[in-house]
């Protein structure tokens, strides 16, 4: 077990040094550190896009997963956005509702992706692009420089294309131009915003009174203690939606992870209790660079690389594999609930994974079964939807400690909505999706079931 000093912790952060993790490339992913004097030196330029994409503009729509969608979903919510509109849900029902409450002559469409090919993202432009009569100035991309997404948003004329950083991964970009744009577009002062943000990236320099340091020491020497659920505040940001996958995906890996648990409440001898410090809005965007940092530190304790996300492909190359046979995907109910919430015992922590239509009632329906969970086990319970969790903490499912156990939720999807231009539909993705990870999962020994949302609940 290596140990570091507090002051050797934070020199090596600030010098980029690898050695702090595993020496494998982490240096090239620190670009996050520079993120909030960066976007600072890119306001002007971000303001004036913001103001032409609103011109005459009512609703905005920001079609991106993940790292891309995350922040700006925190930001909206925090900022209380009714205008701007987050689409991270492949099902047919969700992508359908969304485009028949909004008017197309008066949306406007931020297509966010860093790789640019992400497979929802490229098909919800697939499908606003026809419905919109490919009107190319009612659309921007972010993406990172020379992606497939800069080359497409060129030729078709979008109003502008806003370059990412490479040097920071999605799960760190919020306080890149994958949140500060989106942030722009909801009317946010984001000098103010990423000014406070700059506070809080000089407050994690030193050694003393650092914030960033002190909750990464917290999270990496509880998970020594065994305290690896790291309960969550609530928030009216729903501050831990975005923190969940920068906690999961950075250290759920090599048999070793934080699990974040949103709302859950501390006491039980596997459980951290951490705070957050976001009095109004504008404090977001320094809480978030300080639980990157803390990331950062934690990474250290568990000796992994925090930058990476190795079993994230699996997923998303079972789901290529089936949409590519032709064959429908597998949705029927496998396993028993009961059997599975029975043989969970101390230190685990259940996942309740729903690729369900992610609307309020339904959540609800997520979050009573989760109560059952909890009650009947004992243990931690997360939730999510698909497929925005497998961009999110599927890397921990996979790739973290085996103490895990799932429970995949599916409803009925409806009717086909064709994507133009592929020969599968959002109907056919999400099954896809749901069907891949499942067999994922089973590919990895985790504890895994499948059933109906009106069929157990």
């Amino acid at each position: 077990m290596r140990t570091f000093t507090a002051n050797e912790l934070v020199e090596k952060i600030w010098a980029r040094d690898a050695s702090l993790w595993t020496s494998s490339g982490e240096e090239k992913w620190l670009g996050w550190l520079d993120a909030p004097a960066r976007s600072l030196a890119q306001a002007g330029e971000i303001l004036a896009f913001a103001e032409q994409a609103l011109d005459g503009v009512e609703n905005v729509v920001l079609l991106g997963m993940g790292g891309s969608s995350l922040a700006p979903e925190v930001m909206r919510l925090a900022f209380g956005s009714a205008s701007f509109h987050v689409l991270d849900s492949t099902h047919p029902s969700a992508v359908r509702r969304l485009a028949s409450e909004l008017d197309p002559s008066s949306t406007f469409y931020l297509v966010s992706s860093k790789s640019g090919s992400t497979i929802e993202t490229r098909s919800h432009l697939d499908y606003f692009w026809a419905l919109v009569s490919e009107h190319g100035k009612r659309f921007a991309a972010v993406t990172d420089p020379g992606s497939d997404l800069e080359k497409l948003a060129r030729e078709r004329g979008f109003l502008a294309v806003l370059a990412g950083e490479p040097t920071i991964g999605g799960r760190f970009s919020a306080l890149s131009p994958f949140g500060i744009a989106p942030a722009a577009l909801m009317g946010v002062d984001i000098e103010r915003f990423l000014s406070r943000a700059e506070e809080m990236v000089e407050a994690c320099r030193g050694t003393t009174g650092n914030p960033g340091l002190e909750l990464g020491l917290e999270l990496g020497e509880g998970w020594r203690q065994g305290r690896d659920k790291i309960c969550i505040p609530e928030h009216a940001s729903g501050f831990g939606l975005w923190a969940e996958q920068l906690v999961a995906e950075s250290t759920g890996k090599q048999g070793k992870g934080l699990v974040p648990a949103p709302g859950e409440l501390p006491g039980d001898t596997d459980r951290e209790a951490v705070e957050l410090r976001i009095e109004n809005s504008y404090e977001l965007g320094q809480e978030m660079f300080r639980w990157e940092f803390a990331v950062a530190v934690a990474g250290a304790y568990l000796e992994i690389n925090p930058f990476d996300q190795p079993n994230v492909q699996e997923a998303k190359d079972r789901t290529s594999a089936i949409l590519s046979s032709g064959a429908e995907p597998d949705l029927a109910p496998r396993g028993s609930l009961d059997a599975l919430l029975a043989a969970a015992g101390p230190g685990d922590y259940i996942a309740i994974l729903g690729f369900v239509d992610p609307t309020p009632e339904n959540d609800a329906k997520l979050a009573a079964l989760a109560k059952r969970a909890g009650e009947t086990t004992g243990c931690v319970v997360t939730r999510g939807f698909g497929p925005r969790y497998l961009h999110s903490t599927g890397q921990l499912h996979k790739g973290g400690k085996a103490n895990g156990l799932f429970i995949q939720v599916v409803d009925d999807l409806g009717q086909e909505l064709a994507i133009p231009g592929r020969d599968f539909g959002f109907k056919r993705l999400i099954g896809a999706q749901a069907a891949g990870d499942f067999a994922a999962l089973e590919e990895h020994g985790r504890p895994v079931v499948r059933i109906g949302l009106e069929e157990e609940l």
